[in-house]
Parts: structure tokens; C-alpha cells; sequence
């Protein structure tokens, strides 16, 4: 493998585990607040297994001689990340147990597109030249069906309920949509990923992306708002929200980062 190539391959592990490890500290911030116990318990449980997937990405880039995987996932700031822009939005106003004023309707329609893509790239992965990570990928798609299942749900019976919960779906579609455009994007080394087979081509996954989300929102008799891109997070490019998420993420490994958590 050339310098070029381990570069690329570190790129996209980079936006893997940057991704999952910002979408599970998002969900984990509805521990308690979530719509019931139930609900509760089922995302909490789904913001775990996320942050262990995270965990298997980093795990890979340390083997890969990238450093420690803990210090990969606390110390490295927003600027050296690569975790799509949609992932590190907050869930709204306020501050976990701090006067919280949480939007379910952006939780449910975030995670369910979210959801959605991954499921789309950890089916590219399995096929990946890099045996290590195609292993990961079949790993985590055991549990990725589940966690489908349930933001499907989810977004189903929201849009399904009364007048006022599909206005606050739609309002919240269009918010995803909005950041969604960086999702499928592979950065500055977008060539040489796809050259060397990693995944497929990012324009292939968007085409599958849509084609899956298509029909349930037919069904729905939904729109779907125009996809944009107001920052790239794959080269870098993220939003004061991703400085405060990391700052809450790391506040306890940087307290002893010699000791073992």
C-alpha cells in the first residue's frame, strides 16, 4: 500500500468513525427525556451499539498506525474531524438537564435518514478491498436491521398521527435535508478511496439512498425537500455545535489520559 492509498484509507475510517461517534453522543443525550421508558431504554440502547461501532473504527486506525484509538475519539479537535455535518446538529435549544427543549420530530427523521445511509454504505463495505474493515462491516450489520426497523417506525407513525406532528416532521425533514449533503461525500481523497474499491462510488450510494427512501414517503404522501450542502464536515468543515459535542465527549478521558477507562 502507497503512502497515497494509506492516506485515503485512513480518510475514510476517519469519516466512519467520526460519524457514528457524533450520532451516538446525540442519541445518548435523549437518556431521560426520550417520549417514554420504553423509548428510552430502545435508544439508549442504539446510541451504544453506535458508539461501538466508533469504537471498531478507531480500533482499525490505530492498527493502521494512525495512535491510540481512545485519543482518536476524545482528543482530536473539531477541525481534524470528518464526521458529516448532520450527525453533530444539536438536538435543540438548551443543554442536556439543563432546560433541554428537545425536537423528537428532528431526533426520529435525522436518525431514520441517518440510518438509512449507513445501512447503504455498511452494505458497500462488506465488498471492501481492505478485509479488515469489510469484516467490521458484516459485524455491524447484524445489528443495523434493528436499529432500521425502529426510526422506520418511528418516522411511520409520526407522519401518520395528527396534523401538528406532520407539520413538525415536515419542518424537521427539511432541516435534515438541509445538511444532508456531505453524507455520501468522500473528501478530499474522494478518487483514490474509490479507486482503490474500498466502497463504491459516492454517487452510486446517494442513487441507492434515495431509491430506498423513496417508496415510504410515496406511501406517506411526503416530499422530499432539495438535498444541499452548507459545509463539507469530510475536509474539515464544521459548525460551533461539533466544538461544544467535543468538548462535553472528552471532558472526562482528558482529566488522566494515561489512565485506562
Amino acid at each position: 500500500m502507497t503512502e497515497q492509498e494509506r492516506t485515503a484509507l485512513a480518510s475514510l475510517l476517519y469519516q466512519l468513525a467520526d460519524d457514528d461517534f457524533l450520532y451516538a453522543y446525540r442519541g445518548s443525550e435523549w437518556l431521560g427525556l426520550a417520549p417514554h421508558i420504553e423509548e428510552d431504554v430502545a435508544s439508549s440502547s442504539i446510541a451504544q451499539d453506535s458508539m461501538g461501532h466508533a469504537a471498531m473504527y478507531y480500533q482499525l486506525l490505530e492498527e493502521l498506525g494512525e495512535g491510540n484509538a481512545d485519543a482518536l475519539a476524545h482528543v482530536r479537535l473539531a477541525h481534524e474531524r470528518k464526521n458529516s455535518i448532520l450527525v453533530e446538529r444539536v438536538n435543540g435549544p438548551g443543554y442536556y438537564m439543563e432546560k433541554p427543549e428537545y425536537d423528537w420530530a428532528f431526533a426520529v427523521v435525522r436518525n431514520y435518514c441517518y440510518t438509512v445511509a449507513k445501512k447503504i454504505r455498511i452494505d458497500a463495505l462488506k465488498s471492501s478491498s481492505y478485509e479488515p474493515l469489510a469484516t467490521a462491516a458484516v459485524k455491524i450489520n447484524m445489528e443495523l436491521y434493528y436499529h432500521l426497523l425502529h426510526w422506520q417506525t418511528w418516522f411511520t407513525q409520526l407522519y401518520q398521527s395528527t396534523e401538528t406532528a406532520r407539520q413538525k416532521m415536515d419542518a424537521a425533514l427539511e432541516k435534515v435535508l438541509y445538511d444532508f449533503g456531505d453524507m455520501f461525500d468522500y473528501g478530499e481523497h474522494g478518487q483514490v478511496i474509490e479507486e482503490m474499491r474500498l466502497i463504491e462510488g459516492q454517487g452510486i450510494l446517494l442513487d441507492r439512498w434515495y431509491q430506498t427512501i423513496t417508496p415510504l414517503l410515496v406511501e406517506l404522501n411526503v416530499t422530499l425537500p432539495e438535498m444541499q450542502m452548507t459545509r463539507n464536515g469530510r475536509d474539515g468543515d464544521h459548525t460551533e455545535d461539533l466544538n461544544d459535542a467535543l468538548s462535553t465527549l472528552g471532558e472526562v478521558y482528558l482529566i488522566d489520559q494515561t489512565a485506562t477507562w
